[in-house]
């Protein structure tokens, strides 16, 4: 069967999409305990190295739209595919914390090189009723590559974390390859004649950008601790693979995000994910040497974290849909600050409160930014009523 445009963007889109966000932005937190006893890392080197992969991920996100403006929207998502290649082989290899930071740094860049690029290519070349599900498709190739992350762990199990990162590697370069293959070169796209600027911009994603805030701090927290919460428990080795997977699995919900935006309004849905967000992040601090727990911490999150990551496009399209693309990006960006500083704050604060409890704190941050989202969207439509 021949694949429409809007198909073969969507499968080339989940696949690059997948290993940038599924497998190198998140493979960090996976081998995070393996790394601390080969390389004898502290708890505040850890950290910093972790706000570097975001740091690395801002990067990329700040570049992608000069690259895209003078080479087309395609180039960005080739260079995202190539650091991610690049830094999932140094970090194999790497036998400093400078190595290894260099390494975690260029593969959390992938993400940042390829989503919004995306979000333009579907803009250009889908048409417009087949545009929310085809973002929502390629947002939820995070789910697949954290499926197939959660696989890769088990050689981490058997073998070494190194393995793990060098699947990444290989599966960054067949992404790269259909991407290639499936995504036609674009010229870039003419500058939109619409009013308003940056201020424009930031009036119009106000609440968003909050989001945005509480958001992208919650779920880095979640990845960046979930494996060494559940490596300090009683559970067996297993147990971390399978919390990867589970989250791929149950975050496939994604894919629908378009459909309950539109029926339940895509504010209160981004309120119900970081409430959803919460339950989980405080079943993991509470209960992580309970499998039921950590089983239900991890489904419960792929829901919230995919659906909470997809709804954040369409929510942003919605606002400003004469630059959907920008946009998007501003959030992006304003949620990349946010993964850069969560790490490296909670990695100050694990020694004297302890990682469960800062679990725990980070659940309620969660939970009352929900509330408080829900109640912004019924005050809202009281007045307008």
């Amino acid at each position: 069967m021949k694949l429409s445009a809007g198909g073969r963007i969507g499968l080339a889109g989940a696949a690059v999409v997948g290993v940038a966000f599924g497998m190198a932005r998140y493979a960090y937190g996976l081998t995070l305990p393996n790394i601390r006893e080969d390389l004898g890392l502290s708890e505040l080197v850890l950290g910093l190295i972790a706000s570097a992969t975001f740091t690395g991920y801002l990067a990329g996100l700040l570049l992608a739209g000069r690259l895209a403006a003078r080479h087309g929207s395609r180039a960005p998502t080739t260079v995202g595919g190539a650091c991610g290649v690049l830094g999932a082989v140094i970090v194999t290899f790497a036998q400093s914390p400078g190595l290894l930071a260099v390494g975690v740094v260029l593969a959390g860049s992938a993400g940042g090189w390829v989503w919004a690029p995306y979000s333009d290519i579907v803009t250009r070349a889908v048409p417009l009723r087949q545009r929310p599900r085809a973002l929502a498709i390629i947002t939820t190739g995070t789910s697949g590559g954290l499926v197939l992350l959660g696989g890769l762990a088990v050689l981490a199990v058997l073998g070494s974390w190194r393995l793990v990162w060098a699947g990444i590697a290989l599966a960054a370069v067949a992404a790269a390859l259909v991407n290639l293959r499936l995504v036609p070169k674009t010229r870039p796209a003419p500058r939109p004649r619409t009013q308003g600027g940056a201020s424009y911009l930031a009036a119009a994603l106000r609440v968003p950008g909050a989001y945005s805030v509480v958001y992208f701090a919650v779920v880095v927290i979640y990845f960046t601790y979930a494996a060494d919460v559940l490596d300090g428990g009683t559970l067996p080795a297993a147990a971390v693979p399978a919390l990867y997977a589970a989250i791929g699995f149950c975050g496939m919900v994604g894919v629908a995000t378009g459909t309950f935006a539109q029926r339940m309004g895509s504010s209160r849905v981004a309120a119900l994910c970081l409430g959803t967000v919460g339950v989980a992040l405080a079943l993991l601090g509470l209960a992580s040497d309970s499998l039921t727990a950590t089983a239900a911490s991890a489904c419960i999150f792929g829901v919230g974290y995919m659906t909470g990551s997809a709804v954040l496009a369409v929510w942003t399209a919605e606002l400003v849909p004469e630059r959907a693309g920008a946009a998007f990006t501003a959030c992006l960006v304003t949620g990349a600050l946010s993964s850069v500083a969560a790490p490296a704050l909670a990695g100050a604060m694990i020694p004297g409160l302890g990682l469960g409890p800062l679990l725990i704190l980070t659940a309620a941050v969660s939970l009352l930014s929900g509330i408080a989202l829900m109640l912004h969207g019924f005050s809202r439509r009281a007045a307008v009523g």
